[in-house]
């Protein structure tokens, strides 16, 4: 079993392996003409179970020809123009390069000793995207999994700099549209149920700073303790951005940190058009960036800046076979001072790469380009009878709602829309994504893939109108 080692003796074996397999994958790419094959989970299942995993094939191409059968012949593929779903982007070239080079070398990101210069690309990179935020000259931060740890840990510095004696006290305010991590790591950090304040949105679906000011007032007049504010810059359902410089604002007045999750919405920190967007940004005590999402990275590739480095301390624990406490004073640079996480891939090589190739400017032209699509699609909805569309793009996701000329019946309606979704998933022909919108039914389009057209926004709710039909008119006929 020596054989599938990889090392110097095997470098040949490595080259085959992976060659074939990159093949496959490449000719999978090229001839994939739906993002989705519609497969049940009641026939893929059956495929899978019958897989004895204690008898191994012993043959590459045999175990790839059985990957093509239970994976990648119905993989969903996010390259594909019609994929409009979830916060899923297609990948950049440089960066899947990337993720070849860090899996086979393998580095762990935690301590100096087990990665070298992969610590220094690390840290070159958090200093590159602080630079382009604007936190300033003490600015740090730290690669993570993605978005909900960032935003965890921006919350467990937040609790620690809170200094109280009493958790139960402590209040996180966030709008009533922000990412479930933000009451999920509430959770986890041992506060309250009553911890987030959920602030009201409006009409834009962005935090009413009117109503944060007098929660934050509130909080402090009943003896609590305003903890932090979370601003959106890009939010899951919507694409909206929070009036960051006014959160800013209030956030001085009262002492509150104050977190910005940009996950989706960091994609405007390289834009060559759209920047001003996020104006504001560069007040926050720490900011959360998935590059996965708008920077075409691979998954996973995320990381949490702070304004001031010495709030990391607050994750920071010393162990003496890893990171002892000496390697500070010897200037050892352990990223696992720094990080929830131990044993850490080296994700960062994948924005290297992407930036060495491409350039930050490169990056940002196509995210400008799913930001102007997304205008097109605005002007499709709102000139579409069939279709309520809910807001105008901030960044580049579209919510909206197929609504048939002879049904009033809101309930039927939500039946309609949700059909469609499922018949459109089931026949492959495009994947979209759903939520619910003043407690509807609603679809959406999160477009972050520069290929889509504006004609493949129009095909896709030509499909979703036909499906709505198609059940409205035999809805009719069971009902008759």
């Amino acid at each position: 079993m020596r054989s599938h080692l990889l090392n110097d003796t095997t470098a040949e074996h490595y080259r085959r392996s992976v060659t074939e397999g990159v093949e496959r994958v490449a000719a999978k790419l090229a001839t994939t003409e739906r993002p989705f094959t519609g497969v049940s989970v009641d026939a893929l299942s059956p495929l899978i179970d019958r897989i004895d995993l204690d008898r191994p094939l012993h043959d590459t191409g045999a175990v790839l020809d059985e990957l093509d059968e239970v994976y990648l012949r119905d993989a969903i593929y996010f390259h594909h123009p019609r994929y409009l779903a979830h916060l899923n982007c297609p990948v950049v070239i440089p960066a899947v390069l990337g993720e070849a080079v860090l899996s086979a070398v393998n580095s762990s990101l935690d301590t100096w000793d087990q990665s070298a210069g992969g610590t220094l690309i690390e840290r070159k990179l958090i200093d590159w995207t602080n630079e382009r935020i604007g936190l300033g000259p003490h600015a740090d931060g730290v690669f993570t999994s993605g978005g909900s740890q960032s935003n965890l840990q921006a919350l467990l510095l937040a609790r620690e700099e809170a200094k109280t004696d009493s958790l139960a006290k402590l209040r996180i305010f966030a709008s009533e549209v922000s990412h479930f991590s933000v009451k999920k790591s509430a959770k986890l950090l041992g506060l309250g149920q009553d911890s987030v304040v959920s602030i009201p949105v409006g009409a834009d679906k962005r935090m009413q700073t009117v109503a944060l000011a007098r929660e934050l007032e509130r909080c402090k007049s009943a003896g609590l303790v305003p903890m932090a504010v979370v601003a959106t810059a890009g939010t899951t359902d919507f694409g909206s951005i929070d009036p960051l410089p006014e959160v800013a604002a209030l956030c001085e007045q009262f002492g509150v940190w104050m977190h910005v999750d940009a996950a989706y919405g960091c994609g405007l920190l390289a834009s060559l058009k759209y920047r001003g967007r996020i104006d504001g940004i560069e007040r926050a005590d720490s900011v959360t960036v998935d590059y996965h999402k708008s920077f075409f990275q691979p998954v996973s590739s995320s990381a949490l800046l702070v304004r001031d480095a010495d709030t990391l301390r607050h994750a920071t624990y010393h162990a003496e076979y890893l990171n002892p406490r000496r390697a500070v004073q010897e200037r050892i640079p352990n990223q696992v001072d720094k990080s929830l996480q131990t044993t850490r891939r080296f994700d960062a090589l994948k924005l290297w790469m992407t930036l060495r190739v491409m350039g930050a400017d490169g990056i940002g032209q196509l995210f400008d380009e799913v930001c102007d699509l997304a205008e097109e699609g605005w002007k499709l909805l709102a000139a579409d009878p069939r279709f309520d569309v809910v807001v105008a793009p901030s960044l580049s996701t579209l919510v909206y709602r197929y609504i048939p000329a002879a049904v009033t019946d809101p309930a039927e309606i939500d039946r309609a829309n949700l059909y469609a979704r499922k018949a459109l998933f089931a026949s492959g022909d495009a994947v979209v994504a759903g939520t619910k919108v003043a407690g509807r039914h609603y679809l959406k389009f999160t477009l972050l893939n520069p290929e889509t057209t504006t004609d493949d926004i129009a095909a896709v709710l030509d499909l979703i109108a036909g499906h709505a039909e198609q059940y409205l008119g035999e809805s009719l006929d069971r009902a008759s």
